[in-house]
């Protein structure tokens, strides 16, 4: 693809300051969670989330779907949850004495899957075709989902109770893994006092600052980001260390690497680098943006042995590891 023009580049970089500026308006501080929603929305990927319960993360979801004038939709996973209400299913018209069919919430811009391990297998891999294939299977027949289309999921690490621990098949699919902190007391207090100004009452929105048509061009240009053959070496050689732990990180660490990343990670690099990129005001993307994103595009792709966890060693700090055995170009 051609590089993106300057004036287009000014369009998308416009269309970025104001979605960020409304979205600022309703969540205090949590700059990261915003940084990887937009890199997500930029490069038509999905975000894993993981937090306790609290930390904004339907409100930004549906301040996200608000800025760009697109529909949200949240799905409470349950145990109990079926693949019909996430896709939606047939139903019988005495009327017409015919089946129609009834789109489920899954058909959204914007779609909040909150406590996605809650949910069963079944219920997991119906999200798994709607999240690879764009598209839902209702009676036979393929619907389309909408453009854009971004899932924003949701994981509890403290329940573990009534819990399905997500397959690497659909973590994978995942183009980043945020994990949320909690506020600082200076932000907790401002949550506050937006509270009592009633920016975050019940039933508000944020403002529509931008069209379906605007993150399209968005899309647009973030695909015309240019990477250089060093910069995309860099990232194969990075993936190709996480599968190889021996040759590069010596036995010690080697022991701690279950399963490397596979190619999705060197894809997802890509993408989501040149997202950050423009994000930065560049056309084009350099290492540092590779490594600024490591622990968001590897955490959940890099998986870790069972001694690793009962060393209590976390898969950020292997993956500095693998940053550190890695020239940088």
């Amino acid at each position: 693809m051609n590089p993106p023009s300057a004036e287009r580049l000014q369009a998308a970089r416009d269309v970025v300051d104001r979605i960020s500026s409304a979205y600022s308006e309703r969540i205090v501080g949590q700059d990261r969670l915003r940084t990887s929603l937009l890199i997500a929305l930029m490069a038509g990927g999905h975000v894993l989330l993981e937090s306790v319960p609290g930390l904004a993360k339907t409100t930004a979801a549906s301040t996200l779907a608000d800025t760009i004038d697109g529909r949200f939709k949240r799905i409470q996973c349950t145990p109990d949850l079926m693949p019909s209400d996430i896709t939606g299913s047939q139903i019988y018209d005495a009327q017409t004495g015919a089946f129609r069919t009834v789109l489920g919430p899954v058909h959204a811009n914007v779609v909040l899957l909150d406590e996605i391990n809650r949910s069963s297998a079944k219920a997991q891999s119906a999200m798994l075709e709607a999240m690879q294939e764009r598209q839902t299977t209702i009676g036979g027949e393929l619907h389309e989902l909408p453009d854009p289309f971004l899932v924003i999921a949701t994981q509890n690490p403290i329940e573990q109770e009534g819990t399905y621990e997500l397959p690497e098949a659909q973590m994978d699919r995942f183009l980043l893994k945020e994990i949320l902190q909690y506020p600082s007391p200076a932000e907790e207090l401002e949550v506050l006092e937006r509270l009592d100004s009633g920016v975050l009452a019940v039933g508000s929105h944020a403002e529509k600052v931008a069209t379906l048509a605007d993150v399209k061009l968005l899309q647009e240009v973030t695909e015309g980001i240019h990477v250089s053959p060093e910069v995309r070496n860099y990232i194969v050689g990075l993936a190709y260390v996480t599968r190889n732990p021996e040759q590069y990180l010596g036995a010690e660490r080697a022991r701690l690497i279950k399963y490397g990343a596979s190619p999705r990670a060197s894809i997802a690099f890509v993408r989501a680098t040149r997202a950050l990129a423009l994000l930065s005001g560049r056309d084009h993307v350099i290492p540092e943006d590779v490594s600024s994103l490591r622990h968001v595009v590897l955490r959940h792709r890099v998986l870790l042995s069972y001694e690793a966890e009962a060393e209590g060693v976390r898969s950020e700090d292997i993956i500095d590891a693998v940053f550190g055995a890695v020239p940088v170009p």
